[in-house]
């Protein structure tokens, strides 16, 4: 098997899912207990380049964050440039750490976006030609002193565009975000399951992104086509450890394609240690390879394979925004991830709010790659039981009625908060379809497109005031429940939605 058909070796896709399913068998045969003292640091640390301070007085947009959250993209044929405020509220309030917590042993600080675990594994890098008050550069944004750092210096978009195989978006870049996850961070926790997280986990902090990008008019796209090795190198990933997982462009720049790319030297910039020591599990290496594209005619495939795919049928549905004119900017600041759930009802409409505004598509034009279930355990004008939700038209269809409460606790990996939520929505996807067309990349893509979808959801709940989180799963129970309606498809992700006990610290 040559390098150019892994993405097509779907058996590879198959092996890491099932082998990473979680089942009342395999938490009894496979504890893991947390090595507190090797806990990986959640900050990548450069300790030889100089700081370059962002702005943190840049003024609120005052845009009603279910507008921004189902806002799609912004007018692409309209020249716009980033300033450096709006770079630095864009990585704010996607990346940026937002509040902390003093206990026994420290502080924990908590980021703009929900992660597994709060271990953050996930670095955003910035590809940029000149800009006000920035120069051309490949920059790493570093949250913890809020502050970006150079690493290549000049305009290297060109090399981008290349691994995009011209990638439109790319083309007219002025600014191209790039989202690296790091295998320890989440796996001294979560262990080969980590693989799916960094979809979770980064495409929470998408969610942020494309609604504060929407806030401020700026043209922003998900781009999931390109090389991979290309991309790791522009920002020299140590790939055993690091590697590039999805790309953002941001803004429109009329004008000529940025230069073609050029050779790029190793850096081997020094880092601080994560922790002690790192524990390997080869399996995420191998799944990321997996899903990875070799060279631009794997990234034309996967466009024309995306572009084929049916389109998208919300374009008469109603969404609704109605309950809430809250700032996104003030909706990111409070959000967190609710421990405890009140036993108690939300309103139809609320729940409904929440889809609607939540699942405009995320690749352009084109439809879901999940389908959305859901146990209702206490929506006023709703009868308790297991819908499906049906994204064009906005309709939940009853597949069976009854109080699945004590159900949908065991579903969540037996705990509480699933079965005292208002409402559970499970994500599930039919992955041999997918395979079939994208290849192991549209696991990635199931995968993040999930995570984005929950993290819209988490705004969406706390616009209104009230509680959600992201949990795991029992994966082939959650398809039994949901079957014969589900038959077939696999549990990818969950969200326990409902009224919070106390806000979040």
């Amino acid at each position: 098997m040559t390098p150019a058909s892994a993405n097509r070796d779907i058996a590879r896709t198959w092996t890491y899912h099932n082998a990473t399913k979680h089942s009342e068998w395999s938490l009894r045969a496979s504890p893991h207990y947390l090595d507190w003292s090797n806990q990986p640091m959640p900050l990548k640390i450069y300790t030889t380049i100089e700081a370059i301070p962002l702005p943190r007085d840049a003024e609120q947009t005052g845009i009603a964050a279910l507008s921004a959250i189902a806002a799609s993209s912004a007018a692409t044929d309209i020249e716009r440039i980033p300033r450096l405020e709006d770079l630095a509220r864009v990585l704010y309030f996607s990346a940026g750490i937002t509040k902390k917590k003093i206990y026994t042993g420290g502080e924990i600080y908590f980021r703009a976006a929900s992660c597994t675990g709060a271990l953050y594994e996930f670095e955003l890098y910035l590809v940029c030609s000149d800009l006000p008050e920035l120069k051309a550069g490949v920059y790493h944004f570093g949250p913890g002193d809020f502050a970006l750092r150079l690493l290549r210096v000049g305009d290297h978009r060109g090399v981008l565009v290349h691994a995009t195989a011209g990638e439109p978006s790319i083309v007219h870049a002025p600014a191209i975000i790039v989202c690296a996850g790091t295998y320890w961070r989440n796996a001294w926790k979560y262990r080969t399951r980590t693989y799916r997280h960094f979809g979770w986990d980064n495409g929470t902090i998408l969610a942020n992104m494309l609604a504060m990008s929407a806030a401020l008019q700026m043209p922003a796209k998900i781009v999931l086509g390109f090389v991979d090795s290309e991309v790791n190198a522009l920002l020299d990933l140590d790939t055993s450890r690091e590697v590039a997982f999805s790309v953002v462009s941001l803004g429109r720049l009329s004008g000529e394609t940025p230069a073609a790319a050029r050779e790029l030297p190793k850096l081997n910039l020094p880092t601080v240690p994560l922790s002690p020591s790192e524990v390997d599990y080869p399996e995420l290496r191998e799944i990321h390879e997996a899903s990875s594209l070799e060279n631009r005619e794997e990234v034309a495939e996967w466009r024309s394979a995306l572009s084929q795919r049916g389109e998208a049928e919300t374009e008469g549905r109603r969404v609704r925004l109605s309950g809430s004119t809250d700032p996104i900017e003030q909706v990111i600041l409070r959000r967190g991830s609710s421990r405890k759930f009140e036993r108690q009802s939300i309103t139809l409409d609320q729940l409904l709010t929440i889809l609607t505004t939540s699942t405009q598509p995320i690749w352009p034009g084109f439809s879901l790659l999940n389908n959305l279930y859901l146990i209702v355990n206490a929506v006023d004008g709703l009868a308790p039981g297991a819908y499906y939700y049906h994204v064009a038209t906005a309709d939940l269809e009853l597949l069976k009625e009854g109080n699945f409460r004590n159900k949908a606790s065991h579903l969540g990996l037996q705990q509480d908060l699933p079965g005292h939520a208002a409402a559970d929505v499970f994500f599930l996807a039919s992955l041999d379809p997918i395979l079939n067309t994208f290849g192991n990349r549209g696991y990635r893509a199931a995968q993040l497109e999930a995570g984005i979808l929950g993290g819209k959801m988490y705004l969406a709940a706390y616009a209104l005031h009230l509680g959600a989180t992201g949990l795991t799963f029992f994966d082939d129970d959650v398809t039994e429940f949901f079957s014969p309606h589900a038959a077939g498809k696999s549990a990818i992700f969950l969200m326990a939605l409902g009224k919070g006990r106390k806000p979040d610290q």
